[in-house]
């Protein structure tokens, strides 16, 4: 049986006061995920024990930094339902998405051809196409939302029928509204009508909360970051369909050592090994070591119960929230549409930056402002919203806590 009280014994940074008689409470997980002692004493032992460079050396070392290195890669690439050279290192979703642009985009668009993407996605799914754009002369088209809180289909299916439309991406899970989108039905709609289109699936805060098989969900690119499922920093990864990588039609865009097959002066081949061609320079391997054993961490645990568990942390944080008055919680209610991973809400009195501040006063440690979704803000009339997000080590006492804070809040401010 899923205990989230046990699963949090693994994380020790959790047990701590952030101020005097405050233990934390931690409830900003979908901006980064703390980490279970297993990543950090896997990272910590390859850099003690086998630190070396891959792929390029003959001598024991390199062997284990090496053979790490493609192990960690063939952990990861299960996980997401990928086969290992289908699995591109990145730094995070970020860096995943403009390797699409640079290395698809670049290639693929033309002066008015069509991105579509949608209100509701994280500046990494929209900044990218805007500049992407600038370049090719491809048309951005941004699908609205009904209620402020699903994507519109009816909008969607309109625009994804448009001829040239080449590149369509959206979020599978909302980090400001919590709303997990229709994947099936959106790639369904885009097969249909819009057959040479490529599908980019921004899953930062899906693969940390809910079963996620690239093969199944018949995207064509799919995007992650480690930090938010339990992994370290300045890794993630970006999932291509084999045959854009085989065919050419997704090439790379760094350049350099280890990618390549014979230089000349005036001209360069490249690596036949998929795995090698998009990995220039020397790669994170401390890094991917730890993103591998987070992936083993979440296996252990069922995604299946720690979607679950995340479900129910929702409805409870919705019910409990509720109650507070002056506070509107913004997305779809959890009873009505399926949402996973963050409660966001606004204040009818109370800045979202003085409610999180408060709320640290009291140990409670949660995000406020626009979440890197400035123009869903905008669109709906928020000026920031403050936003509780959890992991597998949130409780429902985590929650408790939270409620309890708005107490001072209540008395600061005379409510």
């Amino acid at each position: 049986m899923y205990d989230p009280k046990q699963v949090k014994k693994n994380f020790p940074v959790l047990d701590q006061e952030v101020h005097p008689g405050k233990p934390l409470v931690y409830l900003d997980s979908a901006a980064t995920s703390q980490k279970p002692k297993k990543v950090i004493e896997v990272m910590a032992h390859y850099y003690l024990n086998d630190n070396a460079n891959v792929h390029r050396g003959v001598h024991v070392l390199s062997d284990r930094a090496t053979d790490a290195w493609d192990r960690a890669k063939e952990t990861v690439a299960q996980f997401v339902g990928a086969e290992k050279d289908e699995l591109i290192f990145t730094r995070n979703t970020t860096e995943a998405t403009n390797g699409i642009a640079y290395g698809w985009g670049d290639h693929n668009l033309g002066k008015g051809d069509v991105i579509v993407t949608t209100l509701m996605e994280h500046h990494a799914n929209l900044v990218v196409w805007q500049e992407l754009c600038k370049r090719t002369g491809a048309n951005l088209e941004v699908v609205g939302l009904k209620d402020e809180a699903t994507i519109d289909l009816e909008e969607f299916a309109k625009i994804v029928k448009k001829p040239d439309v080449k590149l369509v991406a959206f979020v599978h899970v909302s980090n400001s509204l919590g709303t997990v989108n229709p994947v099936k039905e959106m790639v369904s709609l885009v097969r249909k009508h819009a057959k040479e289109a490529r599908i980019v699936l921004d899953a930062a805060q899906s693969v940390p909360h809910l079963p996620v098989d690239f093969h199944e969900l018949d995207v064509d690119f799919l995007c992650f970051s480690g930090h938010k499922m339990l992994g370290p920093m300045g890794i993630g990864g970006l999932v291509v369909k084999k045959e854009l990588l085989k065919s050419g039609e997704m090439q790379p865009w760094l350049f350099g050592g280890g990618m390549i097959g014979n230089v000349g002066e005036q001209q360069a081949s490249y690596a036949d090994d998929l795995t090698d061609l998009f990995t220039a320079g020397t790669p994170d391997v401390a890094s991917a070591i730890g993103l591998a054993e987070a992936c083993k961490f979440l296996d252990n645990l069922g995604m299946e119960d720690v979607m679950k568990h995340d479900f129910e942390l929702v409805e409870y944080a919705f019910k409990q929230l509720s109650g507070i008055k002056g506070l509107e919680i913004v997305g779809p209610r959890p009873e009505k549409y399926n949402r996973l991973g963050s409660v966001a809400f606004v204040h009818d009195t109370v800045h979202a930056h003085d409610l999180a501040q408060i709320l640290d006063s009291e140990g409670v440690a949660v995000r406020s402002g626009h979440h890197c979704t400035m123009p869903l803000h905008k669109a709906c009339g928020w000026q920031a919203t403050t936003r509780a997000s959890f992991n597998v080590y949130s409780t429902k006492e985590d929650i408790d806590a939270l409620v309890k804070a708005f107490d001072k809040v209540a008395k600061i401010f005379k409510l």
